[in-house]
């Protein structure tokens, strides 16, 4: 059970996440609470994320993320070592829906859609940083996914097919620094080549997965490899 006042910042830093794509400063969380100081925030934020309702970046500014809402299933718990399936959603072209925002990424009039960056194609060797270009950007919809930060990039290759992408498609991920065995991830590999691959652990190591049996498994120390996203949904155009 949450308090009252725990329960109104979750759904105020919620709303802020979907209409601006950032989350609120304390101040404005201060101010629509109601509170005298910014240490009662601190405490309710605190309080939320012990119950599980509320991740805090602590490596990055104004970066919360809502996991699961009273209303709402949870989102599973980063890198736990259980297995997880991923069935991706595509989103054909002409679909609406896709939730969730990238930090800078502007959001249509009708709320209807969101722009992200499209950084290119994920064979390019380069690491995420690199491709940062906001000149190419695509409008997806808003019902898909849930709050943080999306870029996307564009499959090139067969190596996942298996797993129903497609050379071509692009590839909507959220950013993320973790993942669970089993989930399709933006990896960077010795910070300089990108690949889009199933994560499985072995202790010290990392296994980087195709889903196409023509291909091997690679291999890597753990240290060597940086999660730079998680794949989260495809847009296919026909």
């Amino acid at each position: 059970m949450l308090t009252r006042k725990q329960h109104q910042l979750l759904l105020y830093i919620d709303d802020h996440l979907r209409r601006t794509g950032y989350s609120p400063s304390f101040d404005e969380m201060k101010d629509a609470l109601e509170l005298r100081s910014k240490s009662g925030i601190h405490r309710l934020i605190s309080a939320l994320e012990e119950r599980g309702f509320l991740r805090r970046h602590h490596h990055r500014a104004r970066a919360l993320e809502v996991l699961r809402l009273p209303h709402m299933g949870t989102e599973a718990p980063a890198a736990t070592g259980t297995e997880t399936a991923f069935v991706p959603a595509v989103l054909n072209q002409g679909q609406t829906g896709l939730e969730g925002a990238f930090s800078e990424a502007s959001v249509a009039n009708d709320r209807q859609t969101v722009s992200i960056p499209l950084y290119g194609r994920i064979a390019a060797g380069l690491p995420i940083e690199a491709m940062q270009d906001d000149s190419d950007r695509i409008d997806v919809p808003v019902s898909l996914l849930g709050t943080g930060e999306h870029y996307a990039l564009t499959v090139a290759g067969d190596s996942m097919i298996e797993a129903g992408i497609l050379d071509g498609d692009i590839a909507i991920i959220r950013r993320r620094e973790t993942a669970e065995n089993g989930q399709i991830i933006v990896a960077l590999i010795d910070e300089q080549e990108v690949t889009l691959k199933k994560l499985r652990r072995r202790g010290s190591m990392i296994a980087l997965e195709a889903a196409n049996r023509d291909y091997e498994t690679r291999i890597f120390p753990a240290e060597r490899v940086h999660i730079q996203g998680r794949l989260v949904a495809l847009f296919r155009q026909y």
